[in-house]
């Protein structure tokens, strides 16, 4: 029975990955094709080959991050994503097999024909060809020389380690960060995976100048602090309210936190979906972010959740 391969491009591969690397929970075709901005059958064709990379891991019909390394790939550092697929690559057999060939043979088409009949893959030549072009191209493992012809890229492969490594030393330095600016108590509380990490990528983010991507983070982040706050303190239906605003308006409801806390939440919630949701009816145009606001909004989720740990604590009040 042919090996299934789905040809997808590498600008597709690290839409997808980032669509779920966001959604830090199990995300299904619909969400990652909007969010990618992507058809559904692009998308579905995308997940499952960057779960053959080993980038991804598929149950039923979701798909969840198998490689800790895909947090990067959310920077808008185009040299960290091309080193992740770099790095992937070595280990995918299509690939290293396509590379093999192309070297022998100098031509990517029977490059293609012949890893399609030595892996007996379900798929055209041309598709697998344009597919492992493209990720070769990408991650800079391969190398155009014009008219048609490619060669693989001579350059160590300590370079590419060497990107990750320092993503990984700022990952470590921003996560740092946060837990300085959440403070021990807040810190020993909440979930690293879903509040922690998310806030440090959001501030890698805010210093790259991708503010959007800072709010979009950091708002993930407290969102899943706001439905673990919920289960902590019994306020009902928080878990299933849309949204940063939603959650808080359920803990209104129940006078689970006091006003003042609520509406410094609201700022998060408001500048969250100003980034997050398209045109804006109100104003007739989507909403820019500043740079200024990236940064300043890493910050003040940072202070709110420390606030909201305090006051859960039972001590004195501090904004």
């Amino acid at each position: 029975m042919p090996r299934p391969f789905s040809p997808a491009t590498a600008e597709q591969i690290v839409g997808v990955v980032e669509a779920v690397v966001v959604r830090r929970r199990p995300a299904r075709v619909q969400f990652v094709a909007e969010f990618s901005e992507f058809t559904e059958q692009q998308a579905r064709a995308a997940l499952d080959l960057a779960t053959d990379l080993g980038l991804l891991s598929r149950d039923g019909t979701t798909y969840s991050v198998a490689n800790p390394l895909c947090r990067f790939i959310v920077s808008p550092n185009e040299m960290q994503k091309a080193a992740l697929l770099r790095v992937v690559l070595e280990s995918y057999k299509p690939f290293t097999m396509f590379r093999e060939r192309l070297s022998a043979t100098t031509l990517a088409s029977t490059a293609a024909q012949q890893t399609r009949a030595g892996l007996d893959l379900g798929a055209h030549r041309e598709e697998i060809k344009d597919t492992l072009l493209s990720l070769g191209t990408y991650s800079h493992a391969l190398i155009t020389e014009g008219g048609g012809r490619y060669r693989p890229q001579d350059n160590p492969h300590e370079n590419t380690l060497q990107v990750l490594a320092q993503a990984c030393g700022n990952a470590a330095a921003a996560e740092a960060r946060i837990r300085e600016q959440l403070g021990p108590e807040a810190t020993a509380l909440v979930s690293r995976e879903q509040v922690i990490v998310p806030l440090a990528d959001a501030l890698l983010c805010a210093r790259a100048l991708d503010p959007r991507g800072a709010v979009v983070n950091a708002g993930n982040a407290v969102e899943s602090y706001l439905d673990a706050l919920g289960q902590r303190l019994g306020a009902a239906g928080v878990a299933q309210a849309a949204g940063i605003n939603g959650k808080l308006d359920r803990f209104a409801q129940t006078k689970a936190l006091p006003r003042k806390l609520i509406h410094m939440g609201k700022y998060l919630g408001h500048i969250r979906n100003a980034a997050d949701h398209g045109v804006d009816n109100d104003v007739g145009a989507a909403w820019a972010i500043r740079d200024a606001t990236g940064l300043e909004y890493v910050f003040v989720g940072c202070s709110f959740i420390s606030a909201v740990t305090i006051r859960e604590g039972g001590r004195p009040p501090e904004i």
